[in-house]
């Protein structure tokens, strides 16, 4: 049976432990409130560029341009961001998880993944996938550098027939408690979908006024659409991490305070029946005295 003595060291490595935990909430919360602003302020731009692009190729009979070439799909790039590091929930495993059904959906294609994050390249890593590249360390402060670097990767191997196909796989940041796992098709581009599914006629897009020819702003928009998607999707996967990691220590702590109320009723009524043999001691040596 546990001596009070073990009560107290586990009681105070457990205080400890919540320390932690409570800190380690703290500091998710204040990246969370840059990382939340960043990814809000990037996805109008993000989408109003989407959009641009997609009207510019609907106003094209037959857009020209080594990123809009469309193949068969039997060479498929994934670029799958995850996080850094661990503590942060079902944060890294329902990606891998969602990544996972994606890249089984279509093994009988060939496969590569860029791994952005470093939970994500170890596990995909050691289920056996093809690396193109590998990204880590880069989402705890997400750069424009790194994402132009990544589209021009992405870029380089597209318009080199090497891929077919290019899909985003990422948590998108919703609220502080839930998460939206997204899979997005970030090539080749298509263009913009009426209700039915159909291509939209010029005549039923918004009508942009273009100084220059739409062929050759197809061929400036294209680079920084793949910069902004991919830059978009790191902002989100980085907020979502730190929504995730404070959640998680917000349990943890929450969790080690109810381990301390228990240990410490367990150590009370460990004393309180310690007290009371001492005291039932006590009374029986003092009446065999009599």
């Amino acid at each position: 049976m546990p001596t009070l003595l073990d009560f107290r060291r586990r009681i105070r490595s457990v205080k400890n432990t919540q320390q932690i935990t409570r800190a380690m909430k703290f500091v998710a919360a204040s990246r969370l409130r840059r990382a939340q602003e960043s990814a809000l302020a990037a996805r109008p731009y993000a989408a109003e560029l989407a959009r641009m692009l997609r009207s510019i190729m609907g106003r094209i009979d037959e857009p020209q341009h080594p990123l809009l070439a469309e193949r068969p799909e039997q060479r498929i790039l994934a670029i799958v961001l995850t996080g850094e590091r661990g503590l942060a929930g079902a944060f890294n495993t329902n990606i891998l998880r969602k990544a996972n059904e994606f890249l089984r959906e279509h093994k009988d294609k060939k496969l590569s993944v860029v791994p952005v994050g470093k939970k994500g390249r170890d596990a995909l890593k050691r289920a056996g996938f093809s690396f193109a590249a590998e990204y880590i360390n880069v989402l705890a402060k997400v750069e424009f550098g790194t994402a132009r670097e990544i589209a021009g990767l992405v870029s380089k191997l597209y318009k080199e027939d090497q891929i077919d196909a290019v899909y985003l796989i990422f948590s998108e940041f919703k609220n502080v408690m839930t998460a939206n796992l997204k899979v997005e098709k970030l090539l080749p581009v298509e263009p913009e979908r009426s209700e039915g599914g159909d291509a939209k006629q010029p005549g039923s897009q918004v009508d942009y006024i273009y100084e220059q020819a739409p062929e050759k702003l197809l061929g400036a928009l294209l680079p920084k659409y793949i910069e902004a998607q991919i830059l978009r999707a790191m902002l989100e996967s980085s907020a979502a991490e730190y929504a995730a990691r404070m959640a998680a220590m917000e349990s943890a702590t929450r969790n080690a305070g109810e381990v301390i109320q228990a240990l410490t009723l367990h150590m009370n009524k460990v004393r309180q029946a310690a007290i009371t043999k001492e005291i039932i001691e006590i009374v029986s040596g003092a009446s065999h005295g009599a």
